[in-house]
């Protein structure tokens, strides 16, 4: 007889510390498990960005922060409660950073990118109104592009693949379901108002934002 050759760990799925049978076996007759909400890396944490005057200007993430910092482009001025570990040493986690030289904001709407809507749209589903992360969330044409709705500012939305499924080629009132707010181009304003809203949860942020 042949001996039995039990699967090395590395086949088990991702993030598994044992054998699906395990788990499966520890759920209640009828219960159905629900996978684990996903865990924003650290470098895609908000990060406040200053003008040299100390004007809020930008809202960016740890990973970019770090990158202007090591250039020479910007100076922290505010730190996180993490440190982010390269070979050779442990950097502390910026949390507000000020540009070295003063950069001209025009007063016009921003470009029309993913990156953008999201940021418009606070990272959330516009149909079913739950936050998600960025790799979690794809953009909606609202008036479907098949029957001729522009890729504007006005006709695109963030939305969960779960809704974008559910309302396929169709209008929100033919899928059943309802926008969250009527969408509309990323201004100035929309902008400070967005780093207002991020702020009340880092305190650190406050003092830049004219609290």
């Amino acid at each position: 007889m042949r001996p039995y050759r039990y699967k090395p760990l590395s086949r088990l799925p991702e993030g598994s510390g044992e054998p699906r049978a395990r788990v499966r076996s520890s759920l209640l007759p009828g219960a159905t498990a629900e996978p684990a909400p996903a865990r924003r890396s650290v470098l895609q944490e908000p990060v406040l960005v200053l003008n040299s005057t100390y004007e809020p200007i930008h809202v960016t993430a740890v990973r970019r922060a770090l990158v202007l910092m090591l250039k020479g482009v910007a100076q922290m001025e505010e730190t996180g409660p993490v440190r982010v570990h390269s070979a050779r040493e442990a950097l502390p986690v910026p949390s507000v950073i000020r540009l070295l030289t003063y950069r001209h904001i025009p007063q016009q709407t921003r470009a029309l990118s993913r990156k953008n809507i999201l940021l418009r749209d606070r990272y959330t589903c516009q149909f079913c109104g739950k936050q998600f992360s960025s790799s979690d969330l794809t953009l909606d044409h609202v008036m479907p592009r098949s029957r001729g709705g522009p890729t504007s500012w006005e006709n695109l939305v963030a939305c969960c693949y779960e809704c974008n499924n559910r309302k396929g080629d169709r209008t929100p009132e033919e899928a059943g379901i309802q926008l969250e707010r009527r969408p509309r181009p990323f201004t100035l304003h929309t902008s400070r108002q967005l780093m207002r809203l991020m702020g009340r949860h880092d305190e650190k942020w406050r003092k830049y934002l004219f609290y």
